[in-house]
């Protein structure tokens, strides 16, 4: 009942409304202005009782992925609440199905989310998600803002 979001989004500026269940509404847009094919569903649309999320994604990146450094930004009610880097992709053993895409390939990945562990306080999050083509973030390849409202405390 309150188990799959889905979306495609191409237009630029556009906020997807994801899923809503009686504990979770989600939605996300895309930071700039340039027009992406992106797909991303995710299970269960809950915060409650469930340990993972499963995550699936499709994208058609817009340049190469040999390096890749994703950056995450949260904020809970309008208060940074966690920073956080992970080099995806260097160029040289990498372990992830991201690493290698070329520009125009059809991206196909699932994996899990293991921080729906965490009993998320009621209130509004705020979690931006980018993704650099190099070490020093000047090459951005996406950068997506999503809005997470917990409508109750897990507790």
């Amino acid at each position: 009942m309150f188990g799959l979001f889905f979306c495609i989004l191409f237009a630029p500026g556009v906020s997807e409304f994801i899923c809503t269940s009686p504990d979770l509404e989600m939605s996300y847009a895309f930071c700039d202005s340039t027009a992406h094919a992106f797909m991303f569903n995710l299970t269960p649309c809950s915060t409650m009782n469930k340990s993972v999320w499963k995550a699936a994604l499709t994208w058609i990146p817009r340049s190469d992925i040999h390096f890749l450094k994703v950056v995450f930004n949260v904020w809970y009610d309008g208060a940074k609440a966690l920073f956080w880097k992970e080099l995806l992709c260097s160029g040289a053993d990498d372990e992830y199905s991201v690493c290698g895409t070329l520009k125009g390939e059809t991206l196909v990945s699932a994996f899990d989310i293991k921080g729906s562990r965490i009993k998320f306080p009621k209130g509004n999050y705020s979690v931006v998600v980018q993704g650099f083509s190099d070490d020093s973030e000047n090459n951005m390849l996406i950068c997506l803002n999503f809005t997470m409202i917990v409508k109750q405390d897990a507790f």
